[in-house]
């Protein structure tokens, strides 16, 4: 209690602006680390130069093998995908591909190419450079995936169920048609298909650039060459990536500046400092608590993400005594999450009963209420379930301020407090960002650890296919759910929106029972721009291209 007690008197502190340092379990040579909201002096950029201000540097600029934001960032600048989404929406429009169609049946996919596209090292974008591609992400045997340096796709296999051969995969066959042609064959329907293919991770990626740097291609001081509004010119390790503008951009008009710098500012205090000092044009990933300081500020404009995203606390079957969902709900009704969202999030957050978002309420289970707050009762089901005394437990924490939570370390420190008053002892736990990534994956993962996921596309599918899964629960010691695998393929073959519905609704209600990953918060991020900065509108996938962003 004396706990829970410490923890409340520091939820107040900070509603009242205390400044919170994130803490990492040794700093890595490829990653900032401020000890201070008053930032080193960084190198000075060209001016004209646009400057944005990421989160934490990206784990590489390989599309197809990331699956972090800091990544996606960088890749949607150098790179196009074959679909994109209409400006602050997640409306599908074209990109390098101008159309498509579906089979009747709804097994195949027909692309239509954009001619005349050229990649950053000259070579044609067609047919054939996305057979390239997508053969390397989804074909094991491939030797151009280099999978034998360690690169392993996981992304695709959250998306698309499996690879090559493997039985949930969900592609068939790639064929080229013809020159701008590319016929994708799927093992079953998949009516959100153009749209997934179409989600920041899978850009397409000069084949002559790839086989030229082999495994090491996209990692620092190696290539990363694509058809977009930017060229690669320099990774500098724990500092900057700096891209200059592609005079054959397809887009004509674009992009409106000739160089964009994109530096990694792991604090968010770090970052509003550097963008009021005007060392930053723009920034992401801001604190709740920050927004008084960016509209107090004459020379600043507080921008809001649309919310289309979860945070949530992970809790792995594979570890006694989770392994009993019993257990797994104590958790979750002891676990404060209205006074933890009021207090970290406070107007720019929402918390609820749904993995998936409000903006995809049409698919959500008015049958599924949020896990009553009783500590009491969550301590006796704990001496039924056979743990009276509680019991330890590792929670992991990001190292990096990230859109669902901004402050994370602050947010464990919660959780912990919530959790001594029935017994269970938490031990906070972090690690470098890339390794906390890559070692959450390995049998048989983190205990319990903090996570999150920013929708790649509108629909629900984005949400419980990467989660529930084939092949997407490494995380939590392979666990599945056989009813919901069976749901979640309906809901992908099913053209129809009200059987999608209540295909989706019974998925919810299962996973509210099985509180496996227990959903804590839908935020609005905080995001923050100089006023000369023009046409940037962020999108609520969590990332987008700068090609129309401008700097007066």
């Amino acid at each position: 209690m004396k706990l829970l007690k410490l923890w409340r008197l520091v939820l107040l502190s900070l509603v009242f602006g205390m400044a919170v340092i994130l803490s990492n379990c040794g700093t890595p040579s490829n990653t900032v680390s401020n000890n201070s909201p008053t930032p080193t002096t960084p190198a000075a950029v060209p001016a004209g130069a646009l400057v944005y201000g990421a989160g934490g540097p990206p784990i590489n600029l390989e599309p197809g093998n990331i699956t972090d934001g800091n990544s996606v960032i960088v890749i949607d600048q150098i790179y196009n995908r074959l679909t994109d989404f209409k400006p602050g929406t997640v409306e599908l429009e074209p990109s390098l591909a101008t159309e498509w169609s579906s089979s009747t049946d709804g097994k195949t996919w027909t692309f239509k190419l954009r001619s005349g596209v050229k990649f950053h090292d000259g070579t044609d974008f067609d047919a054939e450079a996305v057979k390239f591609n997508v053969d390397r992400w989804w074909d094991a045997k491939n030797p151009n995936g280099f999978r034998e340096a360690g690169k392993n796709y996981p992304i695709w296999k959250n998306f698309f169920g499996g690879f090559k051969g493997e039985k949930d995969s969900l592609v068939k066959d790639v064929a080229v048609v013809d020159k701008f042609t590319i016929k994708f064959v799927l093992n079953q329907p998949f009516a959100a298909f153009p749209s997934a293919i179409g989600s920041g991770y899978f850009g397409i990626a000069s084949p002559a650039a790839v086989k030229k740097a082999g495994a090491k291609y996209g990692t620092p001081g190696s290539l990363a060459v694509g058809t977009g509004p930017f060229v690669f010119q320099e990774w500098r390790s724990g500092d900057r990536i700096i891209l200059e503008k592609n005079p054959n951009y397809w887009k004509a008009g674009t992009p409106k500046v000739n160089q964009l710098v994109i530096r990694f500012v792991d604090d968010p205090a770090a970052r509003l400092a550097q963008l009021r000092a005007g060392q930053l044009d723009f920034t992401v990933d801001l604190t709740p608590d920050q927004l008084k300081e960016v509209q107090g500020d004459a020379n600043l404009e507080a921008v809001v993400r649309p919310s289309f995203n979860v945070g949530y606390l992970a809790l792995n079957p594979s570890y006694a005594p989770l392994s009993k969902p019993e257990v797994r709900r104590a958790i979750a009704q002891t676990i404060n999450k209205q006074a933890i969202v009021k207090a970290f999030w406070g107007e720019l957050g929402k918390y609820d009963s749904q993995f998936i978002p409000p903006a995809l309420n049409w698919a959500a289970s008015d049958q599924v209420k949020d896990y009553e707050f009783n500590p009491q009762q969550a301590k006796a089901i704990l001496a039924k379930a056979g743990y009276p005394n509680g019991f330890d437990l590792d929670l992991w924490y990001m190292p990096v301020s990230r859109p669902y939570f901004p402050t994370p370390k602050p947010i464990a420190e919660a959780f912990a407090a919530d959790l001594s008053a029935i017994g269970i002892r938490v031990k906070l736990l972090t690690k470098d960002w890339s390794a906390y990534l890559a070692d959450r994956l390995k049998p048989p993962g983190f205990q319990a650890f903090m996570m999150g996921w920013t929708g790649d596309y509108g629909d629900p599918d984005n949400f419980y296919y990467p989660h529930f899964g084939p092949g997407s629960t490494a995380d939590l010691g392979n666990w599945k759910n056989p009813k919901v695998l069976e749901l979640l393929d309906r809901g992908r073959a099913s053209g129809d929106k009200a059987a999608r519905a209540k295909i989706y609704a019974e998925v919810s209600e299962i996973l509210h029972g099985e509180a496996v990953r227990l959903p804590i918060v839908h935020s609005q991020p905080l995001l923050g721009k100089r006023k000369n900065i023009q046409g940037w509108i962020p999108s609520p996938l969590g990332s987008e291209s700068f090609e129309d962003v401008s700097k007066s």
